[in-house]
């Protein structure tokens, strides 16, 4: 596997590759290194590489540009190498970015299968995050590496079928898309192996957000909406607790100064992945706001999932994706940007204790229909279909 990502922060790299090994599949996953990390590790069974690139969160495009190809080139000479030795059975190329999938192309013209996983839509998240130099030209350059990586791969996957659906109007083959939900695996995302906290058990109205602090991800409308009920509803002692790290923590913890809420928000920044659970464990709602835009309308954040699957009452932006799976009377929403919405929907949810149990066993329902151990096993189907029969030793 390669991918443009720290392994240990990528829950979704991470749940395929420990898949594979636990199948019998030995994996070597080619990845950043962090700061302080040593070039080489061995996690879960995954051996891992790291090449020495690091990511630059809330840069501007001539620096994620430099980012990009310095791991690309990285990437395409390591991987080659180790094949060498190790006589790979298939090669899988995680995006962002699109073109990172041409790092397999010496394998791949050597005979190795190559699987590219689509995470985002590349042409969309560019015109998201730099609207202002998302003119038609790099539109038009993103859509064809977009379309040149899809043609050289010999399966692509993605993680949604908002994406497959789009995927497949630009014209990919039906037979060569897989769709893989980027469900939680859920025997991590277990809550009889963490302590229960009952809803505001000490009087507060405990909320989280774990993911990434970016400006994708709409934290100001959530803290808009805390000084809202906080000045409204004093009763509910509201509380916003914080994990994950991104470019919009600084002017996120200026803006609950701003407003007034300072001592109601903990930022923790990032925590392992292994002690997420507990953090969601301790709160009594969890929250998944995405801003929307055309980006938006293609994604569904794992936080759904993982909330449900601990327990929790979910509350997400209304985006196309989440209405598609999860139907009404499950993942509580509100209107992406609306403040005033988003505190309605926590009121409601902490004064009604009948629809808050309801959805919240609706949606563990339908959380476990779609979970890892379902898609884990389309995922597994499909590497053993393309794979080479030869396994590593």
């Amino acid at each position: 596997m390669i991918v443009h990502a720290y392994y240990e922060e990528d829950a979704r790299v991470r749940r395929q590759a420990e898949t594979l090994v636990a199948h019998g599949r030995p994996v070597d996953v080619f990845a950043l290194r962090r700061p302080g990390d040593g070039p080489a590790d061995v996690i879960e069974g995954v051996r891992l590489r790291r090449l020495p690139v690091r990511r630059h969160q809330g840069a501007g495009v001539a620096t994620y540009l430099a980012e990009y190809l310095a791991f690309f080139a990285r990437a395409l000479f390591a991987a080659t190498a180790a094949h060498r030795r190790r006589r790979y059975a298939l090669v899988e190329v995680h995006t962002l970015p699109d073109f990172l999938a041409f790092a397999g192309l010496p394998m791949r013209l050597a005979g190795v299968p190559l699987v590219l996983n689509l995470h985002e839509a590349m042409p969309e998240f560019f015109r998201s995050r730099f609207p202002s130099a998302a003119g038609p030209v790099p539109h038009a350059l993103l859509r064809a590496q977009e379309a040149l990586a899809t043609t050289a791969a010999d399966a692509v996957i993605t993680v949604n079928d908002a994406l497959g659906d789009r995927l497949l109007d630009l014209g990919l083959p039906a037979d060569k898309l897989t769709v893989v939900l980027n469900a939680p695996a859920l025997t991590l995302f277990d809550p009889d192996r963490s302590p229960r906290r009952p809803f505001r058990v000490d009087g507060r109205l405990r909320l989280v957000y774990a993911g990434a602090v970016t400006p994708i991800y709409e934290l100001d409308v959530v803290l808009d909406a805390v000084a809202r009920l906080a000045g409204a509803r004093p009763d509910l002692d509201v509380v916003l607790d914080v994990y994950g790290r991104g470019d919009a923590a600084d002017a996120l913890a200026a803006r609950a100064a701003s407003l007034g809420v300072r001592d109601r928000v903990v930022f923790h920044g990032r925590i392992p992945l292994e002690d997420v659970p507990g953090a969601i464990a301790a709160a009594d709602v969890g929250l998944a706001p995405t801003r929307r835009d055309r980006f938006t309308d293609f994604s569904l954040s794992t936080k759904l999932f993982e909330y449900a699957a601990m327990g929790k009452p979910v509350v997400a932006s209304r985006l196309p994706t989440v209405e598609r799976y999860f139907p009404e009377g499950t993942v509580a929403t509100y209107a992406a940007g609306d403040a005033v919405d988003l505190a309605r929907v926590l009121e409601r949810i902490a004064d009604d204790p009948l629809e808050r149990e309801a959805r919240v066993a609706r949606t563990a329902t339908r959380v476990a229909a779609l979970g890892w151990d379902r898609e884990g096993e389309r995922y597994v189907t499909l590497i053993d279909r393309l794979a080479r029969d030869e396994r590593l030793p």
